[in-house]
C-alpha cells in the first residue's frame, strides 16, 4: 500500500534533508523544499518508513525504523554535498535532533519546525495530554487497536490550505495528506523517541533554527524551551503569530523558508570542510 513520495531537487553543494511528521508525508515539506532549492540548496524530501500507506503499514514500524530511514536518506544526500543541514516538522524535528546527536561531525545545522516532544497545544484533547502513558499501556496490550482522530483546526490556520489538505486526508489519499488519525501504538513510539532524545539533547552541537507558532494548537512553547535550554549550540528562534502547528504549509511559511535559507547559508559560508566529500555515516542506532 505504501506509495513512493520522496522528492529530490538538485542544487548547490549545500544540501538540506527534510523530514515530515508522524502519519504525514513529504508533501508537507514541499513548500520549504522548493523555497530552499530556489535559494541554491540541494534538497531531499525523504519519506519515513511505514508512511504514505495505510494504518497497517505504519503499525508495522516503530521509531527505530523511522530513524533508520532518516540515516539512510542522510547518507545518500551527504554523498552529493559538502554541507549537510537537516530540517524536520513536528516529530521530524525530533528525528533531526536524534541525527545531530549521533552524527555531530556530519550535521552542520538544524531546522526545527513545530518540534513536538509533547502534545500539549491548545487544541489537544484531554486524553492527548496523557500520551506519556501510552508506552506503558500499549506494552500491556491496552489500546493497541485504538486511534486518535485528527481534529480541528488540523494544525493549519489558513482555511483555504486547510480545506484542501483535510479533503485529501479524509478521502484516504495518504500519499498527499497522510493518515486521518494517530494509532495509539505509533503515538507510544513517538513518546519513546521523545524521551530518548530529551535525555540526550545536551549532546547536540549543531546550531539550531527553531520556527514555532506562538499559538501552536498541537505543541506548546514548552517544546521550544526544551531546545533552547538543552542544546549545547547556538539557537535562533522564530515565533510565528499567524500560523498554527504546520508552519511549513501555513500562512507564514515564507518567513520559515527565508530565515532557514539565511541561517543555513551563514553556517555554510563560515564552516570549513572537515569531512571528505562522499564520506558515509554509520547506521548504528543508540
Amino acid at each position: 500500500m505504501i506509495k513512493p513520495s520522496e522528492f529530490h531537487l538538485s542544487g548547490g553543494r549545500s544540501g538540506v534533508l527534510l523530514i515530515h511528521g508522524l502519519t504525514g508525508t513529504p508533501t508537507e515539506m514541499r513548500f520549504v523544499g522548493n523555497g530552499l532549492h530556489r535559494a541554491g540548496f540541494s534538497v531531499l524530501g525523504m519519506q519515513l518508513a511505514g508512511h504514505c500507506g495505510d494504518e497497517a503499514d505504519l503499525l508495522a514500524t516503530g521509531w527505530q525504523d523511522w530513524y533508520a530511514s532518516v540515516v539512510e536518506a542522510a547518507d545518500r544526500l551527504r554523498e552529493q554535498v559538502d554541507h549537510l543541514f537537516v530540517a524536520g516538522l513536528s516529530m521530524g524535528a525530533v528525528l533531526a535532533l536524534k541525527l545531530a546527536i549521533d552524527r555531530p561531525r556530519e550535521v552542520d545545522g538544524l531546522g526545527l519546525y513545530g518540534t513536538t516532544f509533547f502534545h500539549d497545544g491548545w487544541a489537544t484533547p484531554p486524553i492527548g495530554r496523557l500520551a506519556f502513558l501510552l508506552p506503558l499501556l500499549t506494552s500491556l496490550g491496552i489500546g493497541r487497536r485504538n486511534s486518535s482522530a485528527e481534529t480541528e483546526p488540523y494544525g493549519i490556520k489558513d482555511e483555504r490550505i486547510r480545506n484542501r489538505i483535510v479533503g485529501a486526508m479524509l478521502s484516504g489519499d495518504s500519499q498527499a495528506a497522510g493518515l486521518a488519525g494517530f494509532p495509539w501504538p505509533s503515538l507510544a513510539e513517538l513518546q519513546r523517541l521523545s524521551v530518548h532524545v530529551r535525555n540526550r539533547i545536551g549532546r547536540v552541537r549543531a546550531p539550531c533554527f527553531v520556527a514555532h507558532s506562538s499559538n501552536d494548537d498541537v505543541a506548546s512553547l514548552r517544546n521550544v524551551r526544551i531546545i533552547e535550554r538543552g542544546v549545547r549550540a547556538p539557537v535562533e528562534s522564530l515565533l510565528l503569530d499567524n500560523s498554527y502547528h504546520m508552519v511549513t504549509v501555513d500562512q507564514e511559511r515564507g518567513k520559515v523558508i527565508e530565515q532557514s535559507a539565511t541561517f543555513f547559508q551563514q553556517i555554510a559560508d563560515r564552516k570549513p570542510l572537515d569531512v571528505p566529500r562522499g564520506a558515509s555515516m554509520a547506521t548504528a542506532i543508540d
